[in-house]
């Protein structure tokens, strides 16, 4: 947690010194609660990867979009409709799959991701209102300088000094998430929160891929069946929202 956040703020410092954009006032508390709530997220993260298959945990942790989306109604006052609420329902449904809720499958370690869900669901809501007063880059800058501080506080408990080739995968991990930090900052600047964030979801195929090519893990039919549920309730939404744009067009 400690690497990813020490060399994505490297990272994005690099950007900022290429694209010099003009920083407007910070909100410094909303930020510190919202990088507490993303560190929280993150390590429960590493921690349940530590323990069950990537694949499982991504898809328990990526329940996150589901609670960013309820969130998003009392916190940022945005409106929920039937579809969006049944995509949200649809998802669950997969992650719960996932789980394996019977007392022979049933593994203590994902509820490790399930917490990682929850809290950065709200994170998410937090994110979006950001970006509705602070450019992406400057949300991101801000986000991995105050990381840095708590991780580093944190860290300094348990510390073990890396390898060389430990310090390489760090910095990769590092410099991934600042990418996709950007990414998905400039996705929740132009479009609602419970809109952007079932895309998420699409991480599940890639973590199953991943875990594949480099661990030899394939995925069993109780991954492939929740993943599967989970990735139809974004594609539900991703459907409906291209046939209300084109029916305003």
């Amino acid at each position: 947690s400690h690497g990813r956040y020490v060399f994505a703020f490297i990272a994005i410092s690099a950007a900022l010194a290429v694209f010099r954009p003009r920083f407007t006032a910070v909100r410094w508390s909303l930020h510190a609660t919202r990088t507490l709530f993303g560190w929280a997220g993150v390590s429960l993260m590493f921690a349940s990867v530590a323990f069950i298959p990537l694949a499982d945990a991504t898809a328990i942790s990526f329940l996150n979009p589901v609670f960013g989306m309820v969130l998003a109604i009392p916190l940022l006052g945005e409106r929920v409709g039937p579809v969006r609420w049944a995509a949200a329902a649809i998802a669950l449904v997969g992650a719960m799959i996932l789980l394996r809720p019977t007392p022979d499958s049933f593994q203590p370690a994902a509820l490790l991701a399930l917490g990682a869900a929850l809290v950065l669901g709200v994170e998410l809501t937090i994110i979006k209102r950001l970006t509705g007063g602070e450019a992406p880059l400057q949300i991101l800058w801000v986000n991995n300088l105050l990381g840095v501080g708590i991780s580093t506080a944190a860290v300094v408990f348990v510390w073990i000094t890396p390898t060389l080739a430990q310090a390489a995968i760090l910095a990769g991990i590092g410099v991934f998430m600042a990418i996709a930090q950007a990414c998905f900052v400039n996705a929740m600047a132009r479009a609602d929160a419970s809109f952007v964030a079932p895309f998420s979801y699409a991480t599940l195929i890639f973590a199953a891929l991943y875990d594949a090519l480099f661990y030899r893990v394939v995925p069993d039919a109780i991954t492939v069946l929740g993943a599967s549920i989970i990735v139809a309730g974004a594609v539900l939404l991703a459907l409906r929202e291209a046939r209300a744009k084109r029916r305003a067009a």
